[in-house]
């Protein structure tokens, strides 16, 4: 949806400025220049007449700069993001097994998602400034500076109408809009590849094996130790088994409670 407002705003948008000339004989005067202009904003190709105020003749001008390169890479950023965006949306919903098989899918995922990230910002970064360009160009004051019989001070020219730029300047908000939310998808992207379930998989295992090694030591020396046998009377027969050391200890005291 932030991509279809992006380039719909800026490659469906279409303004015009108003002009007006008013020589010294008024017969002569052009009260309402319009001059038209759109996407792409080839703007030199955009022609209009002025009259000269020197008899009916009129001479014909063009607005100055051509910004079609910034709008056109803009737009087109725009609308490859969208279909790449309703492809990943069908895969996520009807192949998600062949999404995650051999972490194939994901990784695509994720190298697309960096490198759209990266696009959105430089495209936005370069339609502000080719918008920044076409606001100076359309200015009926710079427009009118293009006409002749405006450089008599006999004759009075004054802008009517200034172009309306309110899509165009949605356009480059839903571009920055664009970059932060497939940058900010980066992260969750990068969890479904391998790379995120492998980092934090290692941890773990070590420090499940660290604990259980030292439980199973400390459990096998409370098991044979000393303190067991003797807490356990019916068992010395037992602990007697496991080392000579403990069969001594026990029949000392009766040898001796014999000789007494």
């Amino acid at each position: 949806l932030f991509a279809i407002f992006a380039f719909a705003t800026c490659g469906g948008y279409s303004g015009e400025l108003r002009l007006s000339v008013d020589c010294a004989n008024k017969s002569e005067s052009d009260l309402s220049i319009d001059i038209a202009f759109a996407y792409p904003f080839r703007l030199h190709q955009v022609n209009f007449e002025a009259p000269t105020c020197e008899g009916k003749r009129q001479e014909t001008l063009a607005l100055i700069g051509d910004f079609s390169s910034s709008a056109e890479f803009f737009v087109t950023i725009a609308v490859f993001a969208f279909l790449y965006s309703l492809a990943a949306t069908v895969v996520y919903i009807f192949f998600q097994n062949k999404y995650r098989e051999n972490n194939r899918g994901p990784l695509i995922d994720f190298i697309v998602t960096v490198v759209f990230s990266f696009l959105w910002l430089v495209s936005s970064s370069a339609w502000a400034k080719g918008l920044s360009d076409v606001k100076v160009a359309t200015d009926p004051d710079e427009v009118l500076l293009l006409i002749s019989a405006c450089k008599q001070q006999s004759n009075k020219c004054l802008p009517v109408r200034s172009p309306v730029m309110s899509s165009l300047n949605t356009s480059v908000v839903f571009g920055y809009l664009n970059f932060i939310l497939w940058a900010g998808n980066i992260w969750f992207v990068f969890k479904e590849t391998g790379w995120h379930s492998s980092g934090q998989r290692h941890p773990a295992d070590t420090m499940e094996k660290q604990p259980g090694g030292y439980n199973q030591g400390g459990y096998n020396q409370d098991s044979y130790g000393p303190a067991g046998g003797y807490n356990q009377p019916g068992s010395y027969g037992e602990v007697g088994e496991y080392g000579q050391s403990q069969s001594y200890g026990q029949s000392g005291p009766t040898s001796f409670a014999n000789q007494i």
